[in-house]
């Protein structure tokens, strides 16, 4: 494993923002004395600091002024104002990595200093759980470094996926929206359980074992989604009975329009949000 040599300085210290500082220092990728974080919260940032022995301040430009890797994790809403505090205090050698969804590069990049080296990402929330997928796309004037760099931080979390900024639309619509499909998936295969007889806790273990069992086995097979679909369907069976009701009700048809749809509020929103920070 190489590990990062980097100071990394985490803007905004949420959820994803934890997640990947424990990610980062249980797997060894770097230690406490390299990662900060900052937020407007005194009591969570000193709770941050506590439970992960890292630097924490309340002031973002404090931060990232001792960071070589600044990572954007700010709600879309508020990236103008943050851009616009620290932009004259990040090192012309630093890397700017973003997880706010939504936000394109040349949004970020219009409010930084010209060259400055910008990943964009696309984070799950099961990073939280190390069960992570994320997507990263390079701007204009970062290396395969860079890039290199920030792979180990999201990696350290789940799997990553180098793709062009182009695609990150979609994989909103996919992963990045998808847990929301799964749980609502769940939910229904839960309710599905308590209704044929079984206790709602067994219904819920039974149904988020199964999906997970099922991911896994895909995973590690990497066979085709329908072979292993088959492997379960045998003639005049019941899963193929259920199965048959699943394509009455439309379920494929809904999921890939579901994605779709997704996908397009994501090019909607990016469209909107720099239009807005060019604006301003």
């Amino acid at each position: 494993m190489v590990k990062l040599d980097k100071r990394i300085g985490f803007v905004g210290a949420g959820n994803m923002a934890e997640a990947l500082i424990r990610g980062l220092l249980r797997g060894g990728h770097c230690e406490p004395g390299q990662v900060g974080g900052s937020g407007p919260n005194p009591e969570r940032i000193e709770e941050l600091a506590k439970r992960h022995g890292i630097f924490t301040t309340t002031d973002n430009k404090v931060l990232v002024d001792r960071s070589d890797i600044v990572v954007l994790a700010v709600k879309p809403q508020i990236m103008r104002r943050v851009l616009d505090e620290i932009a004259d205090r990040i090192h012309p050698g630093a890397l700017v990595i973003s997880i706010a969804a939504g936000v394109p590069i040349a949004a970020i990049e219009s409010r930084l200093r010209e060259g400055t080296r910008i990943v964009r990402t696309m984070p799950n929330t099961p990073a939280l759980v190390d069960a992570g997928a994320t997507a990263i796309a390079a701007g204009g004037h970062a290396t395969p470094a860079d890039l290199a760099d920030a792979k180990r931080i999201f990696d350290a979390v789940g799997i990553t996926v180098t793709l062009d900024e182009s695609q990150l639309d979609a994989v909103t619509g996919l992963s990045g929206s998808g847990p929301a499909y799964i749980f609502l998936i769940l939910e229904a295969l839960s309710d599905a359980g308590v209704k044929v007889g079984l206790s709602r806790h067994t219904a819920q273990l039974l149904a988020a074992q199964t999906v997970m069992g099922s991911s896994k086995l895909l995973l590690e097979t990497n066979e085709h989604p329908g072979r292993l679909k088959d492997m379960v369907t045998s003639p005049g069976g019941t899963a193929i009975t259920g199965l048959h009701t699943l394509e009455h009700g439309g379920v494929r048809t809904t999921l890939i329009d579901a994605v779709e749809a997704a996908t397009i509020r994501s090019r909607e929103l990016g469209l909107a949000m720099l239009e807005g920070t060019r604006a301003g």
